[in-house]
């Protein structure tokens, strides 16, 4: 179920076309967050967080791939029009707390900062009727995986419940700004 963006062969132009913004609004997004979210971490908590999280585009494809081939294991019928991903904004533990990370790479140093995860998204209907992005673990259980938002009986304390999900990108800080436009 990979999706490739095709060519107009006798044009040879992109069909799509790129997702754009100005520079100047990406800029005063960012200083936004800058100015009020980083501001206000750093006087309440007492730390400089990350500003921003690079995923290679390697990784992203996996994640994306894997999405879609775990899905069409449990249900054929899915559509990639079906299929999303969410971003949920996260933190890391503190150092005092830092064991549960025991069986990850991540290092100590990113200990507070702020992270992203993505979780994979499937269009279901609601009791109403409305088509919804639910949040959707294709390596759960019964034939179709596992709509999270609605498994009331999940168990999210269980260590050996697996989730498919990303997470751990590049983080400035504490990586350098150097590689930064914005």
């Amino acid at each position: 179920m990979k999706t490739k963006q095709t060519l107009d062969v006798e044009t040879l132009e992109p069909i799509s076309v790129p997702n754009t913004m100005t520079s100047n609004f990406i800029q005063t997004l960012i200083n936004n967050y800058r100015n009020n979210h980083l501001v206000s971490i750093k006087d309440k908590l007492g730390f400089d967080d990350a500003h921003s999280i690079h995923f290679d585009l390697p990784t992203l494809k996996k994640f994306i791939s894997d999405i879609e081939t775990e899905t069409q294991k449990s249900n054929p019928t899915v559509t990639g029009e079906d299929l999303g991903i969410r971003f949920y904004y996260a933190a890391y533990p503190k150092t005092t707390d830092w064991e549960i990370m025991a069986d990850t790479p991540i290092g100590v140093e990113y200990a507070q900062k702020h992270t992203l995860v993505m979780i994979p998204t499937m269009k279901m209907e609601d009791e109403e009727g409305e088509i919804l992005p639910y949040d959707f673990n294709p390596l759960g259980s019964g034939n179709s995986g596992e709509v999270l938002a609605m498994a009331s009986s999940r168990n999210v304390n269980d260590p050996a419940e697996q989730s498919l999900a990303q997470n751990h990108g590049t983080l400035i800080p504490p990586d350098s700004t150097k590689t930064e436009l914005f």
